[in-house]
C-alpha cells in the first residue's frame, strides 16, 4: 500500500485479516461532524483487520497507511477454517481478543480520566517499550516515527495541546530532543505516567 492510501473503510465487509510486515496503519474512525479519531497504529508484526474477519460482521474502523506499507492478508475462510480444525489456533485467537479488548479498555480509560500530559508520557513509555524492550535511563532515544497530529489522534487531543504537553514534558526533564531525535528519561515519564 502506497502512504495515505485506504486500505479499508468502516462499514466495508471484512474479507481478510493483515500482517504488517514493514510500514505503519493509522486505525481511526471518524465522527458524525468529520474529526478522525485514531485509536491505534499498527506496525511491523501487528496484525489488524480481526474484528469484520472473524465475526462476518462490517468494519468497525477504518484503516490508512501513514508510511509504505508491505502486509501480508489472510482470506476471512482460511482463518476461519484454522480455527474450526485446531483447538490451539482457537485459543490463541481468543487471547487476541481479549488482549485487544484490554487495550482498548485501557485507551478509554485514559482519555476520560486522565491529564493530556500523562496520556502522552504513556504513550512514549509503551513505543520505547516496543523500540527497546529492557531500555531505562536520563537519555534513551525513541525514534517515534509520527508527527505530533498523529499523536494527537492516538491520544484523544489536538495538534496544539500535544505541543504544549511535550513542552511540559521537556520542562519536568521527562524527555528532550538532541537534533531530530527525542530523548526520554524512562523514569521521570514512568513517574509523570503513574501520578493518577
Amino acid at each position: 500500500f502506497d502512504a495515505d492510501q485506504m486500505i479499508f473503510s468502516r462499514g466495508d465487509p471484512g474479507r481478510e485479516i493483515y500482517l504488517v510486515l514493514e510500514g505503519r496503519i493509522r486505525l481511526s474512525i471518524l465522527s458524525s461532524d468529520g474529526r478522525e479519531l485514531s485509536f491505534a497504529h499498527a506496525g511491523p508484526g501487528s496484525v489488524f483487520g480481526e474484528i469484520a474477519t472473524l465475526d462476518g460482521g462490517e468494519r468497525t474502523a477504518g484503516a490508512t497507511a501513514i508510511s509504505r506499507v508491505a502486509a501480508m492478508a489472510l482470506p476471512q475462510r482460511a482463518v476461519i477454517e484454522l480455527i474450526e480444525n485446531n483447538p490451539k489456533v482457537a485459543v490463541a485467537a481468543i487471547r487476541f481478543l481479549c488482549t485487544r479488548l484490554r487495550e482498548t479498555d485501557q485507551r478509554l480509560e485514559a482519555i476520560a480520566l486522565h491529564r493530556i500530559e500523562v496520556r502522552l508520557a504513556r504513550l512514549l513509555l509503551s513505543a520505547l517499550k516496543l523500540q527497546s524492550p529492557n531500555a531505562e535511563g536520563e537519555e534513551v532515544p525513541l525514534d517515534l516515527g509520527m508527527s505530533q497530529g498523529e499523536l494527537a489522534l492516538l491520544i484523544g487531543a489536538s495538534r496544539p495541546k500535544v505541543n504544549i504537553a511535550l513542552t511540559m514534558l521537556g520542562d519536568m526533564g521527562a524527555i528532550s530532543r538532541k537534533g531530530s531525535k527525542l530523548l526520554c528519561n524512562t523514569e521521570v515519564l514512568q513517574e509523570i505516567a503513574e501520578t493518577e
